[in-house]
C-alpha cells in the first residue's frame, strides 16, 4: 500500500504523512518478526530499534486528520508532537551502547536491568495512545462544527473513513493492556488490512481525488477552504454588532428566505447567503448563532421541513410521493430528510402525515 501510495499522482500533504504512517508500521512489523523468532541473534544491533516506535503512531494519525481537516496545515509547532519519540530515543541510549552479546542478555532475560526505563517507556505509549486518540476525534468534532456553521447539506461530507481510524488505532491501544506482544502485532496487521480495504473503498486515499472531496461539487471545495481551515474562536470579535443591527440583518435574512426561499436550493451555503445580503459570512453565522440559536445547517433544515408541512397541508400537492416533495423542499437524500425532520419534529415524516391524515401516494 506504501508503494501504491506512492505512485499517486499529486499527492497532498495528507497522502504523504499516510504514507510516512505506512513506511513505519512496515519497519516495526519487520523488527517485531524477527525479534519475536530466534533470527534476532543473527541481527542483534536491531535490538531496541523497535521500542520508541509505537510514540508515532499517535501524532502520525492525529497529524494525517489535521492534514485532511485544515488548509493552513504547515506549523512548526507540529514538529513537537514527535517530542516523546525523540524523547524515547535519547532514553534507550545507553542499551544501544551496550555490546551485542550484552544486548541479547537482556532480552533473553526479559528487560533485566532496565526494567524501570521499559516501565516508563510503557507508561508513555499508552498515554500517547489515549492523547491522541482524544485530539483526533476532538479534531473531527470541531471540523464537523464548522461544516455545520458552513453547509446545509452534510451527506456528501463523509467523516467516517476518519472516526474508522481512530477506533482502529484506539482498539490497538486498549490490547496494550491485556494481549501480548504476538497479539497486539497481529492486530497491527489487520488495521493495516483495514486501512487497505476502506482506504481503496473510500476511492480518494490511493488515487488522484482527495479523500474528503471526492463527492463534492467545485464550489463546495472552495467555500470548505475559505470556512473552515482555521478555528473560527475569535470571528465575532471585531464585528461589533449591536443588538438592533443584529436584529436588522436577521430581518433581511428572514425577508430574502421568504422571497427567494434559497433553502430550496440542496447544496446551498453560508457564503451563497452572504452574498445575496451582501455581508461577510463571518456577520451572517453570527446573526444565525445569536438570534436563531442554531448554527446554519440547523437553520436552513428547519426552513426545509417548515416548507414540507406548508405544502402536504394544500391540496395540490398531495399527489407528490413522500420523497420527492422532500426533493422539493431543498433535501437532497431520503436519510437527510428523514433524520432532520425526527430531529425537530420528534416524529418520523410518516408519523406526522398520518396524524395530519395526509393522503400521499
Amino acid at each position: 500500500m506504501a508503494i501504491i501510495l506512492s505512485t499517486k499522482k499529486e499527492k497532498s500533504i495528507a497522502d504523504k504523512i499516510l504514507f510516512v504512517w505506512l513506511c513505519v508500521i512496515l519497519v516495526q512489523l519487520i523488527l517485531f518478526s524477527i525479534i519475536s523468532s530466534d533470527e534476532y541473534l543473527k541481527f542483534p544491533y536491531i535490538l531496541g530499534l523497535e521500542i520508541p516506535f509505537p510514540l508515532l503512531h499517535g501524532p502520525l494519525l492525529f497529524l494525517y486528520i489535521l492534514a485532511l481537516t485544515s488548509v493552513q496545515f504547515y506549523r512548526p509547532k507540529l514538529l513537537f508532537h514527535f517530542l516523546p519519540f525523540a524523547i524515547g530515543i535519547l532514553s534507550i541510549i545507553p542499551f544501544l551502547m551496550l555490546s551485542l552479546e550484552e544486548k541479547i542478555l537482556v532480552y533473553q532475560n526479559e528487560g533485566e536491568g532496565f526494567e524501570i526505563l521499559s516501565t516508563v517507556i510503557f507508561v508513555g505509549i499508552i498515554l500517547s495512545g489515549i492523547t491522541y486518540s482524544v485530539l483526533s476525534l476532538r479534531a473531527l468534532a470541531i471540523y464537523k462544527k464548522r461544516i455545520k456553521d458552513n453547509f446545509s447539506s452534510i451527506e456528501k461530507i463523509n467523516l467516517q473513513w476518519l472516526l474508522r481510524l481512530v477506533f482502529g488505532l484506539s482498539i490497538i491501544w486498549v490490547l496494550v493492556f491485556f494481549a501480548d506482544d504476538k497479539i497486539i502485532f497481529s492486530s497491527v496487521v489487520l488495521f493495516v488490512v483495514f486501512i487497505g480495504y476502506y482506504g481503496i473503498k473510500q476511492v480518494g486515499i490511493f488515487t488522484n481525488k482527495h479523500a474528503l472531496e471526492l463527492s463534492l461539487t467545485t464550489e463546495s471545495k472552495e467555500i470548505i477552504e475559505q470556512c473552515i481551515a482555521e478555528p473560527q474562536i475569535t470571528k465575532y470579535e471585531k464585528s461589533a454588532l449591536t443588538d438592533s443591527q443584529l436584529k436588522a440583518i436577521h430581518g433581511e435574512l428572514v425577508h430574502l428566505m421568504k422571497q427567494k426561499k434559497l433553502f430550496l436550493t440542496p447544496e446551498l451555503t453560508l457564503t451563497m447567503v452572504a452574498e445575496e445580503l451582501e455581508i461577510h459570512p463571518n456577520i451572517l453565522s453570527q446573526v444565525i448563532n445569536t438570534v436563531e440559536q442554531k448554527n446554519f445547517f440547523d437553520y436552513v433544515n428547519t426552513l426545509r421541513i417548515e416548507e414540507f408541512k406548508d405544502r402536504i397541508a394544500k391540496y395540490d400537492y398531495q399527489k407528490y410521493t413522500l420523497l420527492s416533495l422532500a426533493y422539493e423542499c431543498g433535501f437532497n437524500s431520503k436519510t437527510s430528510f428523514n433524520r432532520n425532520f425526527k430531529n425537530l419534529m420528534g416524529k418520523s415524516p410518516s408519523e406526522y402525515l398520518k396524524e395530519c391524515k395526509a393522503m400521499l401516494d
